[in-house]
């Protein structure tokens, strides 16, 4: 089937289900490495790491092998049934991680991670009510999709009571600021509690987050943020879960992005880098948490749970992270990416800010001053098409008010020729589509 059979075929066939978002105009025939190749023959440099999630590449050998010896000895079990990859994996995940995160629960993708967190956290507390940032992303499944308000709210019904939105700590787009015009985290903070205590029925349980607000428009929390967000929740008796789907495991030059800050959460969620593309999740929480909900008759029994074959890939993932001291490419490479993109800011008005850590970075455009209103917008849908014509596969947020940001993710495997050819790819697309507009 050529390409262009494939795509009618796609459009007669596919449910669109990424809201208005387009697909890419070709259909990708393989990966390797920190590429992908389209059926038409051409290489596309993947800076989004897949859904965000390759962190070891495309095809990595190591997990290939680890697949396909796993698959002919032990795939998929009873729920009931344990096996030596999840033993380990399980045990492996809590060495990586500082006390008390000793307990874990295997699943498949981050919603049900971040459903399962959800779920403990309403049965150890006894309440129901959740807070999350108001450009959270935390999945498209019930609880999940409550706590999430950077897209998918209208059109679904009611939404679960009990849900409230924490202003975005955004230092770009400040909306609360101090005498010198910087953004003032503390007293927005507190604003933001203060509205959630009003609204509040005395049922907080828990604080759903993640450390760097990626869908949000790559946000990093200002220092000191975190602890102040913990404490808040210490007051109210809360317990605070970190979404590491997209930050965990070495992606942004630590281990967990919270190692950055100090703060260690009741409940931890990962997906995403865990299973370095495949569809591998965990939930993290203390030995006390765990007996609580134990005591309280906790159930989360679904099909996948505990499945040995991702556990084995998970196992994989862990090796080569520790062996190839991946924490530290990510803060080289990450670094050596970041100082390239500051450089393209200084040649391209419409660059207003690159922020981020480690292989998690954000290049926000400010088309709007140059173009007009809705000029980032329309820009950042330019400079997209012409990177992917010219070779490189980019993602770009587009939230009202901010303009677009593009999540650059590339796996913590790719090259420094890789990552220089990507922003020079990157260079004269931002050159094509302001001269096209």
């Amino acid at each position: 089937m050529d390409p262009e059979t494939a795509g009618g075929a796609m459009e007669r066939h596919l449910i669109r289900y990424s809201g208005r978002a387009a697909f890419t105009p070709e259909v990708i025939a393989r990966a390797a490495g920190t590429s992908v190749f389209t059926e038409s023959g051409r290489e596309l440099l993947d800076f989004t790491s897949g859904q965000m999630s390759a962190i070891l590449g495309h095809s990595h050998p190591e997990i290939v092998a680890t697949v396909r010896e796993q698959v002919a000895h032990l795939d998929h079990l009873h729920s009931g049934m344990l096996s030596r990859p999840v033993i380990d994996l399980t045990r492996r995940l809590a060495e990586t991680l500082p006390d008390p995160l000793e307990k874990a629960l295997l699943l498949t993708t981050g919603a049900e991670a971040n459903e399962a967190a959800v779920r403990l956290a309403k049965l150890v507390t006894g309440r129901h009510e959740i807070v999350s940032f108001a450009r959270s992303w935390h999945g498209m499944t019930q609880a999940a999709s409550n706590a999430t308000y950077s897209a998918g709210r209208k059109g679904y019904g009611p939404a679960a009571p009990g849900n409230f939105a924490l202003p975005v700590p955004d230092r770009f787009h400040p909306d609360i600021v101090d005498a010198e015009g910087v953004l003032d985290w503390r007293r927005q903070l507190d604003l933001g509690f203060d509205l959630i205590d009003a609204q509040s029925v005395g049922s907080l349980a828990a604080c759903l987050v993640e450390p760097i607000l990626s869908s949000g428009g790559v946000i990093e929390l200002p220092p000191g943020y975190l602890a102040a967000l913990a404490q808040k929740c210490r007051e109210r008796d809360m317990l605070l879960i970190l979404d590491e789907a997209q930050t965990g495991l070495c992606r942004t030059g630590d281990w967990y992005a919270f190692d950055y800050d100090g703060v260690v959460p009741d409940i931890l969620t990962l997906s995403k880098t865990l299973g370095a593309g495949l569809p591998l999740a965990a939930v993290l929480t203390s030995p006390e948490i765990e007996q609580q909900a134990y005591d309280r008759g906790f159930l989360f029994f679904t099909t996948h749970a505990s499945d040995p074959l991702p556990a084995a890939v998970g196992n994989t993932v862990l090796d080569v992270l520790v062996r190839d001291h991946l924490d530290k490419r990510a803060r080289e490479l990450g670094t050596a990416l970041r100082g390239q993109l500051h450089e393209l800011a200084t040649r391209h008005d419409v660059v207003g800010d690159v922020r981020g850590r480690g292989l998690l970075l954000g290049m926000e455009l400010v088309g709007d001053q140059v173009l007009g209103a809705g000029g980032a917008d329309r820009l950042g849908a330019a400079v997209t098409r012409r990177c992917f014509e010219l070779g490189l596969h980019m993602n770009i947020v587009q939230l009202p008010g901010m303009g677009g940001t593009f999540r650059i993710a590339p796996p913590l495997t790719a090259s420094d020729d890789e990552i220089a050819r990507g922003v020079a790819i990157l260079d004269q697309a931002l050159t094509d589509a302001v001269r096209g507009l």
